[in-house]
């Protein structure tokens, strides 16, 4: 079955932690899982703010074949979406619009990048979504470079310029060719776009409508 790529980017948006199974250099040839916080960049891949004296931090440096896995809380996980994303997670130093971005999305590790906590970026090579039952498919790394995107330093000017109108219980994270992210009432929340803008101008208006009327 094809799915579509904005399920899956969805998904990934919507969640703030995801299980991150790295090669394990203790029992090689075993994988070990640990549940990590996580925040897309721009082109929809993952990131990670981790400490160098973690064991998965360890087996990246010497592996950096991975797998993350991402789900959102449901009662019933055999029809809950879920994801299964296996690429190359490797360091890299952000920008301070990348490291805007992750505060954001996870604010409490801000005292974090005082201490050995270092960046890494999964680049996906292929991925499983399950959307319920009878519901999936796999994506390819191709999927996500064929993904529209913008620019960190445009999405900071369009949050600027969307935070204008906002009610005063909305605070706005992200925001992309696919959709919006923001909490209202404490809650994280996205909206979709019924299909993918393609400039800053429609992403404004398309958001501008959506939190118009806020999901919550």
């Amino acid at each position: 079955m094809k799915i579509p790529i904005a399920e899956a980017l969805s998904l990934l948006h919507r969640v703030a932690h995801g299980t991150l199974a790295t090669q394990s250099i203790q029992m090689p040839g075993y994988p070990y899982a640990s549940v990590v916080p996580c925040v897309m960049d721009e082109a929809h891949q993952p990131v990670f703010l981790i400490s160098m004296l973690a064991e998965h931090t360890k087996n990246l440096l010497a592996d950096a074949r991975t797998s993350l896995s991402a789900t959102v809380a449901h009662d019933d996980a055999q029809t809950a979406a879920r994801l299964s994303l296996i690429g190359d997670t490797e360091r890299f130093e952000p920008t301070a619009d990348m490291i805007a971005r992750y505060l954001r999305y996870q604010p409490g590790a801000e005292r974090y990048l005082t201490l050995d906590f270092t960046f890494f970026r999964m680049q996906p090579r292929r991925a499983r979504f399950i959307g319920g039952f009878g519901k999936m498919g796999w994506l390819e790394s191709e999927d996500w470079h064929a993904s529209p995107s913008i620019s960190l330093a445009s999405e900071a000017l369009l949050l600027q310029s969307l935070a204008k109108n906002l009610a005063g219980d909305i605070r706005l994270l992200g925001v992309d060719c696919h959709g919006v992210d923001y909490v209202i009432d404490g809650q994280r929340t996205r909206a979709n776009f019924e299909i993918p803008a393609s400039s800053a101008d429609e992403i404004e208006a398309r958001a501008t409508k959506c939190l118009a009327n806020p999901l919550r």
